[in-house]
């Protein structure tokens, strides 16, 4: 509605009511319809007559359009013109990196233009089986530094020194392997390709097991004989207790955790308190320099703590398995 005049059309004055006893012509109709209708000039004239806003308080003139909107029957609100709102637009700015963000109100979140991709995790073969049944067999490691397998030589020396101590130097003696933070499941597979009849894995990493753990385990025929359980080392450690008491004890136990990720001192107790680790067992850790290990885990001892680089091996066993190991 203009702030000056508002054209409201009239009624014809001359029209009369309908009877409903009485049956008007179509043509006295149609020519009080059709005729053109003049303008309220009574309305019009009212609104041209109040003074500009600039004269009047706004308030005042609001409270006299609503009487003369509501003297001619009309809704006062349906002739209130909303202010529009223009969406303002981001601000924008850039972040520590340079790239360009939209400084936004205080308790939202800043969105980047374009969002980072995260990269999709891959893999490789560069592993592969060292001895046994399936010698020189190709396995898949992530690309990646999310997982770190053992390295071969690391691999090659441990199983060497754990068949010497068996009293078996071509292979290791027949048993049940228990490889926990397993990864790549280098160390449990090459565990059964020299001799062990089971081998059970524990990862926590659905990636890891579906895409590099069980692939390589397809791979080297050795999926039959092996068990996964997708858990953390401290939850299976504490669940291992409700095993049968026939699956209870493992002969090999093969520890080769994340560095950083991992409490040695905790680790090492809670092992030690296992029902796991059987009378002849044989636990292999890998850990790095700087690192204080304990001199007995329970009832095993330490038989070799070499070092690789910036990588340890330490191997406990049995007090016989000192000896044999000497004497071969």
């Amino acid at each position: 509605m203009a702030s000056s005049s508002l054209y409201l059309p009239s009624p014809p004055c001359n029209l009369k009511p309908f009877n409903r006893h009485s049956s008007p012509s179509r043509h006295s109709i149609s020519q009080h319809f059709l005729a053109p209708q003049q303008p309220n000039t009574t309305f019009r004239t009212s609104l041209a007559a109040l003074p500009s806003a600039k004269l009047w308080d706004e308030k005042m003139v609001e409270e006299t359009r609503k009487k003369i909107l509501e003297k001619y029957g009309n809704d006062f609100s349906e002739f209130i013109k909303e202010p529009s709102r223009k969406a303002r637009k981001p601000k924008k700015g850039r972040n520590q990196r340079g790239k360009s963000v939209e400084i936004v109100e205080k308790g939202q979140t800043a969105t980047e233009e374009e969002e980072e991709e995260k990269p999709s995790r891959t893999t490789h073969k560069l592993l592969q089986v060292l001895g046994g049944k399936a010698r020189r067999r190709k396995l898949l490691s992530p690309a990646g530094m999310d997982v770190r397998p053992m390295m071969q030589v690391v691999r090659g020396a441990a199983f060497g020194i754990l068949q010497a101590a068996g009293g078996t130097p071509a292979s290791l003696r027949p048993g049940r392997w228990l490889d926990l933070y397993s990864g790549t499941g280098s160390v449990g597979i090459e565990a059964i390709s020299r001799g062990c009849s089971e081998a059970h894995f524990v990862e926590m990493d659905p990636w890891v097991i579906s895409e590099v753990l069980r692939p390589n385990l397809i791979t080297t025929g050795f999926l039959d004989v092996s068990v996964i359980h997708m858990k953390r080392v401290e939850s299976f450690l504490d669940y291992s207790e409700k095993f049968p008491d026939n699956d209870k004890k493992f002969d090999y136990v093969s520890i080769t955790p994340p560095y950083m990720e991992v409490d040695y001192a905790k680790l090492m107790d809670q092992i030690s308190r296992s029902p796991l680790i059987g009378e002849d067992c044989f636990i292999l850790v890998e850990y790095p320099t700087r690192t204080t290990m304990p001199e007995t885990c329970g009832h095993l001892i330490q038989i070799v703590d070499r070092r690789f680089g910036r990588t340890n091996l330490l191997i406990y066993g049995p007090q016989w398995a000192e000896k044999k190991k000497r004497k071969a």
